[in-house]
C-alpha cells in the first residue's frame, strides 16, 4: 500500500509532462500524492471497517475520504467526480477507467486466498467501474499483489495474469516507451504497469520504469508500486521516510491497522 502511494507521488509531476527516461529525481520538487492515494486508503478503510465488504460501506469510505482529504495534486476524473459529488443516488456508471486498478492494492493484502482476492477486488471496482475491463484491471492488480506477497515468482505471476486476464505481458519497456501515451483505461494501463514491475530489479527501479513509460504516470506507477512492494518486501528507508511525512496522520494510522489486522508489513523507516 505504501508502495502504491510512493508510485503515485513520484509520478504526480510527470502525468502531463512525461519524462520518457528512468533518470529523474525520485521525489521531484512539487510532487505529492493524488486522488490515487486517497482512494487507495479509502479502500483500506473499508476493508478494516466492513468485514462483509458491502457497497454501502465502501461508498461511505469513498465519499468521506474525498471530502476530508482534498487532492494535493491533480483531481478526480469526470465520471468519478460526478459520482462522488453530484449524484443523489450513486450507481455504477460502466467505467473501464484505470481508477479501479489504482485504488485496489489493499485488497491484495487483506485476503486469505486468491479466490477471495478476486471476489473482493471485483466488489471494490464494481461500485463504479462495473465494465468488464474495469473489473479485470482491479482483479489483475490485486491478484499480482496477492501472489507477490505469497512468494510467487515473476514468471508465475506473469503466466497467471496472461492466462486469466488475457493481457499481453510479452513486451518490454523499451518497446512500449516510444509510442506510449496517456491511456485512461485499465486495458491500456494495467498491462504496462505490470510489465514495469516484471522488468524491474528492485522497488526503486520498478517505479522509475513505470514513470519512464509516460502516459498517466502517477496511476501507472501507483499500480506498479503496489505490486513491487509486495514482491520485493522492502523499500529503501529514505524513500519510506520521505513518503511518510507527506501522508496525513489518518493514512499513517490505517497503515498501522493494516499491519495488525491483515498481512500487510509496513516497510521499515
Amino acid at each position: 500500500m505504501l508502495g502504491a502511494a510512493i508510485g503515485d507521488t513520484v509520478g504526480s509531476v510527470y502525468e502531463f509532462n512525461n519524462i520518457k527516461s528512468t533518470q529523474f529525481p525520485f521525489f521531484s520538487p512539487g510532487c505529492n500524492f493524488t486522488d490515487d492515494t486517497i482512494m487507495t486508503f479509502a479502500v483500506a478503510d473499508w476493508l478494516l471497517r466492513d468485514p462483509g465488504h458491502t457497497h454501502t460501506e465502501l461508498e461511505k469510505s469513498f465519499v468521506d475520504f474525498a471530502e476530508r482529504f482534498p487532492c494535493p495534486m491533480g483531481g478526480y476524473g469526470g465520471g468519478f467526480s460526478n459520482w462522488l459529488f453530484s449524484m443523489d443516488t450513486r450507481q455504477p456508471y460502466n467505467s473501464w477507467g484505470n481508477g479501479s486498478a489504482m485504488r485496489v492494492s489493499a485488497v491484495g493484502w487483506a485476503c486469505d486466498t486468491l479466490e477471495e482476492t478476486l471476489r473482493v477486488a471485483e466488489l471494490s471496482a464494481s461500485i463504479t467501474h462495473n465494465h468488464p475491463e474495469g473489473i479485470k484491471g482491479a482483479q489483475a492488480t490485486a491478484a499480482a499483489i496477492f501472489m507477490a506477497r505469497n512468494g510467487k515468482s515473476k514468471a508465475e505471476i506473469k503466466e497467471y495474469v496472461e492466462q486469466t486476464f488475457g493481457y499481453d505481458l510479452s513486451r518490454t519497456c523499451d518497446q512500449i516507451r516510444p509510442t506510449y501515451k496517456f491511456e485512461p483505461g485499465c486495458q491500456g494501463t494495467v498491462p504496462e504497469a505490470i510489465i514495469a514491475f516484471l522488468e524491474s530489479t528492485d522497488f526503486e527501479s520498478a517505479i522509475r520504469l513505470a514513470v519512464s513509460l509516460g502516459g498517466d504516470s502517477d496511476t501507472l506507477a501507483c499500480i506498479t508500486g503496489g505490486i513491487a512492494e509486495a514482491f520485493y518486501g522492502t523499500i529503501p528507508q529514505e524513500i519510506v521516510r520521505q513518503m511518510w511525512i507527506k501522508l496525513p496522520e489518518t493514512f499513517q494510522q490505517i497503515l498501522d491497522k493494516m499491519q495488525t489486522k491483515f498481512y500487510y508489513k509496513l516497510p521499515a523507516m
